[in-house]
């Protein structure tokens, strides 16, 4: 009898495969207490965030709310920050996209007024402000596709922080694995060809089974390419 393949485990549960997301510093979205008057802060510290690729900027704020906000590049603590409608136009500011000039670069970018930021927010990662007309304002996204959003959903002017990220290896495999295993991922992993053939049905020394598989078959044999009318290229 098999062993239950690495999918059948996941999908228990264990703390294995559960991010520790506990230890996140924050969710780093947008107040709701913002966004009609001009809130004024200042960043008092840049930290890293276990649940991110980005650094965050904490801003504290003139009636003593502290939040964080994902940092953009060349923020730098003692900076003052605008946060709602009628914000200057400057770096790491917050207001609607509607108020931002066409050809500005912008991050954090609510899908609908209100929802705190849904996209751009990786390290790195920017948008730029197309066009506007009539209560709408078009963004270019850093796929090159344009999407249209509502001119009163928020965005942070600047680019993402933490953009050279990729540049610098990982240098061994414990640094590799503390990085995949603070997101809950699995690592290092094993190809499914080099395992036994009780770990896997691509596994053990008769490498002539196919990847194809039933929808009808049970699970842990159910791998590849499930129910598939064609496999290979189209020639």
């Amino acid at each position: 009898m098999g062993k239950r393949i690495i999918s059948q485990r996941r999908g228990r549960g264990s703390p294995t495969y559960r991010a520790n997301s506990h230890r996140y510093l924050t969710d780093a979205k947008y107040s709701a207490k913002d966004k009609k008057d001009v809130s004024e802060g200042v960043v008092v510290a840049v930290d890293n965030d276990p649940g991110r690729n980005a650094p965050v900027a904490l801003i504290k704020f003139k009636n003593n709310d502290k939040r964080y906000m994902i940092a953009s590049e060349g923020i730098l603590v003692g900076k003052d920050i605008q946060v709602g409608a009628g914000s200057k136009r400057d770096l790491g500011n917050v207001l609607p996209v509607g108020d931002i000039p066409e050809g500005t670069p912008v991050f954090n970018i609510e899908i609908r007024p209100g929802d705190g930021g849904k996209i751009v927010r990786s390290s790195g990662m920017s948008a730029i402000v197309s066009s506007h007309s009539g209560g709408k304002t078009v963004v270019k996204l850093p796929s090159k596709t344009f999407k249209s959003f509502n001119s009163m959903c928020r965005a942070t002017i600047g680019v993402v922080a933490g953009g050279e990220r990729k540049i610098k290896p990982f240098g061994k495999a414990s640094n590799k694995s503390f990085n995949r295993k603070a997101r809950g991922k699995l690592y290092p992993i094993t190809s499914k060809t080099a395992m036994n053939a009780v770990d896997h049905k691509f596994g053990g020394d008769n490498k002539g089974v196919p990847t194809t598989s039933s929808r009808n078959a049970p699970p842990g044999a159910k791998v590849g390419s499930i129910a598939a009318r064609r496999t290979g290229k189209k020639r």
